[in-house]
């Protein structure tokens, strides 16, 4: 018998521009070099709320039913709490059997919206900067990726909502062949919130060209005053061509519970749900149940201050403005979020401070942040990982960091770059 042929069992063709993705190179670099302080990934360095972790425990000693399998689609318990919340949120009454999907994090949601709907050849709108999966799964897809970039309209101190679209050039990216946008607010990483505005653009083009909306929104909750989140499934004509995303590892502070959900009409979720049987099936039903019982409570103080998708914003907010504070300090040049928690930073004023050339990566945010690892013990993200090819230039001058962090962990950030910055 012959040896295997390493290339008729290589990746297939729509797999072979595919490489290894920021976080998998990311988190190498960070298990080899220790950085002291990472905020590079974008999770938590302290515990969700106490409410969360209760509940799977007092599931893991419950019902002994709830250790085996549950129904396909969602946990009945968490879907019938996901259409209870998003009924209230968009003033529409959502079935939770037909228009709920929980999938293993948003990211499965992501997958089975984009594999669930897009064909061979036909056109997926991105808006750059993306979580990067984006590209990938359109591309796995069969799909063609046509991307716009947000930029800057002005120059200086810098909002989130200071980045923006142009209208005449996305225009021109709708046709015959466009089958679907993803739209991503409030939005990683730049953490801009889409205004009314700039949604009912993105809207009146997709129904005049009868285009799909992946509404990508699992910050939702993570929004700062005075900014609010509209959601664009509660424009006119919208509910019926909108697919909506969220998290519970967002939406709880729980990313390693990789629980997320899908909701719109019962015909666009069809699609997705035949996606799921046929790749996982069913997630984990302790987790569901646990975060089926975190959504009732906090069903029960909506209105409430107390509420933790309000408080988390608060807390954030002050995070937000620490790091906003010593970046600025230390030479960087910020753009303010109005949600989420990630922050870009214009590092290009400190390359004189650097010295590159021990760091062989074609874009200068890579090389920068490797650098920054390996010399001062500070890991952040490179968002040239965010673009497409032609347009990765526009995210070499910047950083990403993250700041739903300890603020001990801050504290220590803080100091590394004050140190680093005085020398």
């Amino acid at each position: 018998m012959s040896s295997a042929n390493s290339d008729k069992f290589g990746p297939p063709k729509r797999f072979q521009d595919t490489s290894e993705s920021v976080w998998v190179e990311y988190v190498a670099l960070a298990l080899k070099h220790k950085p002291k302080v990472n905020l590079g990934q974008g999770f938590p360095d302290y515990a969700p709320p106490h409410y969360v972790t209760e509940a799977l425990s007092e599931v893991s000693h419950g019902n002994h039913l709830l250790n085996q399998y549950t129904r396909g689609f969602g946990h009945p318990r968490l879907v019938q709490a996901i259409a209870k919340l998003y009924s209230h949120l968009i003033g529409r009454e959502i079935n939770p059997n037909t228009e709920v999907l929980v999938t293993v994090g948003a990211y499965q949601s992501l997958y089975s919206a984009i594999t669930g709907h897009v064909d061979d050849g036909d056109e997926v709108i991105i808006i750059e900067p993306f979580y990067d999966c984006y590209y990938d799964q359109i591309k796995s897809a069969g799909g063609v990726v046509r991307s716009i970039a947000l930029k800057p309209t002005k120059s200086g101190v810098l909002s989130a909502a200071d980045w923006k679209l142009d209208p005449v050039e996305f225009e021109k990216l709708f046709n015959e062949k466009t089958k679907a946008i993803i739209l991503n607010t409030p939005h990683n990483p730049l953490g801009k919130v889409f205004k009314l505005d700039e949604l009912e653009m993105i809207a009146d083009l997709c129904k005049k060209w009868n285009v799909l909306v992946i509404s990508d929104e699992v910050y939702e909750h993570m929004v700062f005053e005075p900014a609010k989140h509209i959601r664009i499934n509660t424009l006119p004509g919208m509910w019926e061509r909108t697919i909506t995303i969220g998290s519970a590892g967002k939406t709880f502070s729980v990313t390693g519970w990789k629980l997320g959900w899908s909701y719109g009409p019962a015909n666009l979720l069809r699609n997705l749900q035949l996606v799921h049987q046929n790749a996982v099936y069913t997630c984990a039903t302790p987790l569901q149940e646990a975060t089926a019982m975190a959504f009732e409570f906090e069903l029960t103080r909506l209105n409430s201050s107390e509420s933790f998708f309000k408080s988390l914003a608060v807390e954030l907010t002050d995070k937000r403005d620490y790091m906003a504070k010593f970046l600025t300090e230390t030479g960087f040049q910020v753009t303010l979020p109005e949600a989420g928690y990630f922050m870009i930073a214009d590092w290009s004023h400190n390359a004189d401070k650097v010295d590159l050339s021990s760091e062989s990566d074609e874009f200068k945010d890579y090389r920068f942040t490797k650098w920054m690892t390996k010399n001062i013990s500070l890991q952040g993200i490179p968002p040239s990982a965010f673009y497409t090819k032609p347009n990765k230039h526009l995210g070499e001058n910047y950083i990403r960091f993250c700041y739903i962090k300890n603020d001990e962990t801050l504290h220590d950030a803080a100091k590394i770059l004050k140190d680093w910055y005085s020398k």
